[in-house]
């Protein structure tokens, strides 16, 4: 299940601030989903978030033991797992944390190596760090490196930019980066991809040793920034159509620059950030509250 591409470029090409730097390896990729009857496709986006929660909620060995099982055992056991939070600010974290799993596997092929979700939940507290953590298999002997950041907001003003700036600014301190990276090596998920051959597995706990210094992994770091969030213009409209499309390339144009003119300024002075790649994803959606409130009473029922 794929939603509709409106941008996807980078940062440079699209042409949106000639003064800001360094911009090159800045990315903006814009999802939209679709209407159906005059209203926005909110079952389809349900159930983009169901066809991924295995693959966040369970560990690779687990979903391999459960596949002979059938899809509801695969859920039910998924649902346990998750944390369900129920604070008003960070009420349905667990929801933007898997739609950033489904796009990093359908839009740039990556292979979540290490499911967050599990092992938050598993309380594995070396492992709560970024909100995803994939690697995506360049060529035979080629790898990136994806350290993932996943908001769920009711809008995106200045105020929640500054938050996503100070939270991925976090993740590319030093000591954040080797943690990450001794999750990777240290967590048995690694071995058990078939699509990894053992020579590239092996090359990727090596360049990710802890011996190493981070400035060799920097020019493969890439961070994905997930803004999934709640839209007026997506809220009142009908139809699926060039002028809605063209009224949120503008809005994604305008925060994305806005993101970067911020994290630029705050993040400058990290050592080598220039060589560290970021992609900004937005993503609108139609009604928060009906989103998580439909979500949490579908996991609690399967819990039962």
């Amino acid at each position: 299940m794929k939603f509709e591409v409106i941008v996807n470029d980078i940062f440079d090409n699209l042409k949106l601030d000639s003064t800001l730097t360094p911009t090159e390896n800045k990315k903006v990729l814009g999802l939209l989903n679709d209407y159906e009857n005059g209203s926005w496709r909110f079952e389809k986006f349900q159930n983009f978030i169901w066809d991924n929660i295995k693959e966040t909620a369970l560990s690779h060995s687990e979903r391999k033991a459960l596949l002979d099982k059938g899809e509801g055992s695969l859920l039910s056991d998924a649902a346990k797992n998750l944390r369900l939070i129920e604070t008003t600010n960070a009420r349905g974290s667990e929801i933007a944390e898997i739609a950033l799993y489904g796009i990093m596997k359908n839009y740039y092929s990556a292979l979540s190596i290490v499911p967050k979700i599990f092992y938050k939940q598993n309380k594995k507290d070396e492992a709560k760090g970024a909100d995803s953590v994939h690697i995506v298999i360049e060529s035979s002997d080629k790898f990136s490196l994806w350290f993932g950041e996943s908001k769920f907001y009711k809008s995106i003003e200045n105020a929640r930019l500054d938050e996503i700036v100070k939270s991925v600014k976090d993740s590319i301190s030093l000591d954040k980066l080797k943690k990450e990276n001794s999750i990777i090596t240290n967590l048995s998920d690694i071995n058990d991809f078939e699509e990894i051959s053992k020579d590239l597995r092996e090359r990727i706990k090596a360049s990710l040793a802890q011996d190493l210094s981070i400035d060799i992994i920097k020019p493969i770091l890439n961070i994905p920034i997930l803004l999934l969030y709640e839209c007026e213009e997506t809220k009142k409209e009908t139809a699926f159509n060039d002028v809605y499309k063209n009224k949120i390339i503008d809005i994604h144009m305008e925060r994305a620059t806005a993101y970067f003119k911020k994290q630029i300024e705050q993040c400058k002075n990290i050592h080598l950030y220039e060589k560290i790649n970021f992609h900004i994803i937005l993503f609108p959606i139609a009604d928060k509250v009906k989103i998580v409130d439909t979500f949490i009473a579908k996991a609690k029922a399967h819990r039962l």
